[in-house]
């Protein structure tokens, strides 16, 4: 699928999605069907945009492309990356719910080494297949690289801020989310405690990333 030229396009669109999806969830089914929390809720504003840290070094923004592979050295992640569209319901789609299933990009968020937040979700594990994609994506730790290969034969590169573990009752949806001046990366799966009874995890892990070129 082309991606638009024109990065205001880009984010004005990303921002609407985001608006109508509403209350509707994006499913990252690990054992079961799991979900992450809503998505923001129109017709509120959308959240304020994160600037850079003062004094970082400015970092210069890809064109558009396509991610195609996404390597994580520190925990042995290399993998294709699919993509993911919404459903006919207006949710997220998700990988397939297989132990090998790729990482998956959402296409309405800035490609990798664009301006803005680019999100990619997969599974953590699946009760047929064991591990996943995203299993031990828990132990990266500030610093650890992320290269997504994109198919103009780009790199964009990336090194973790931090990681996070939030309840998905308090999932912050608006830091996850937020429009932000520089290429970044945000990394979500389930994790934490496994509630037996509504197989599901209770937690959603989230890694936070910022463009090292």
């Amino acid at each position: 699928m082309p991606l638009p030229h024109v990065h205001d396009r880009r984010a004005a669109a990303f921002a609407g999605v985001l608006a109508l999806l509403g209350a509707l969830t994006v499913m990252l089914g690990l054992r079961t069907e799991d979900a992450l929390p809503p998505l923001p809720a129109g017709p509120a504003a959308p959240p304020a945009t994160v600037t850079a840290t003062p004094g970082a070094a400015p970092v210069k923004a890809l064109k558009p492309a396509l991610p195609v592979r996404l390597r994580i050295p520190a925990i042995g992640v290399d993998t294709t990356v699919m993509q993911l569209g919404l459903r006919r319901d207006g949710s997220l789609e998700v990988p397939p719910l297989r132990g090998d299933a790729p990482a998956g990009w959402y296409r309405g968020s800035p490609s990798p080494g664009e301006t803005g937040a680019s999100v990619l979700a997969g599974h953590v594990d699946t009760a047929r297949d064991g591990p996943a994609v995203f299993f031990r994506l828990r132990e990266l730790k500030a610093g650890d690289q992320i290269v997504v290969r994109r198919d103009d034969d780009s790199v964009a590169t990336f090194r973790v801020s931090r990681v996070a573990l939030y309840a998905k009752r308090d999932f912050p949806t608006a830091e996850v989310y937020a429009p932000i001046d520089r290429p970044g990366l945000r990394l979500i799966t389930c994790g934490g405690a496994f509630d037996r009874s509504e197989r599901s995890y209770r937690s959603n892990v989230v890694v936070f990333a910022e463009s090292s070129r």
